[in-house]
């Protein structure tokens, strides 16, 4: 087998430019501790190749869900017998898979799933202490948003919140197998010093999540699915939008509402 054939269903473009698979695999920082990269969606291994010239520095896992690319992957990189998995990284556990051992996660991820392996990191962000992914444009910079911008959303504050966000660099169409119609943007995340969020962490998903549902609304009329009483939304934060709010200020927004949550059920 001399190639893989893109698939469409996949959301696959490979990535044929060497110099800026060997940058991507380069932008890997490594935090304290981490020794173990995992490549997501690794397709013919063109930044596989660079990862595995770094082996004295950390041990390389691809994950692939298509079987014609682990069929390539396993005859034109002998390196990685037994670290080439066939799964779905979305259902990866990977506090199993790598005994809990730190983790940074890389690769070319596919279009229509690069918001949900971010929330997948964020599943693992107590693990996963860096990543870099190449994404769709657009998508990276909602991620890198910050407060008061227009694409200033769920994942921005989420990520944010236990990650620090570079947009690194951008990548042209043509140099993809097939172009995409869109521009793409490579991201590094780097897990921050919060290990807890001083709130409950999983009423914050909700909370944020529920803010930008109708982010054009206050959050005084949004957040009514709380039950928040008229003394507490009366605080002046609940005359801003959710765009206009700082991680910090959907702490402290979770923190009301929990405490709120309290009280109705003493």
């Amino acid at each position: 087998m001399d190639r893989v054939a893109p698939k469409k269903h996949l959301g696959q473009h490979f990535l044929a430019d060497l110099n800026i698979s060997r940058r991507i695999a380069e932008s890997l920082r490594l935090p304290e501790g981490v020794r173990h990269v995992l490549e997501v969606g690794p397709g013919m291994g063109v930044l596989t190749q660079f990862l595995l010239e770094r082996t004295a520095d950390y041990e390389t896992t691809v994950v692939e869900i298509d079987r014609e690319s682990v069929a390539y992957l396993k005859v034109h990189f002998p390196g990685l017998q037994g670290r080439i998995l066939e799964a779905d990284f979305l259902k990866m556990d990977l506090g199993k898979q790598f005994d809990g051992a730190p983790l940074s996660v890389i690769g070319n991820f596919p279009y229509n799933i690069s918001s949900q392996i971010y929330f997948r990191i964020l599943a693992h962000r107590q693990q996963v202490r860096e990543s870099v992914g190449m994404i769709q444009k657009e998508v990276a910079e909602r991620i890198a948003a910050g407060p008061g911008s227009k694409t200033y959303g769920i994942l921005s504050v989420l990520v944010q919140a236990w990650y620090d966000v570079e947009l690194l660099f951008l990548v042209p169409p043509h140099v993809f197998i097939p172009p995409p119609k869109v521009q793409s943007a490579v991201l590094r995340l780097t897990r921050n010093k919060v290990e807890k969020l001083d709130c409950d962490e999983v009423l914050f998903f909700r909370v944020v999540k529920q803010a930008f549902a109708t982010r054009r609304k206050t959050l005084r009329n949004c957040m009514k699915m709380f039950g928040l009483s008229a003394e507490v939304t009366a605080d002046p934060l609940f005359d801003k939008r959710a765009e206009q709010l700082s991680v910090a200020d959907f702490v402290g927004l979770t923190q009301l509402v929990s405490a709120q949550m309290q009280s109705a059920n003493q």
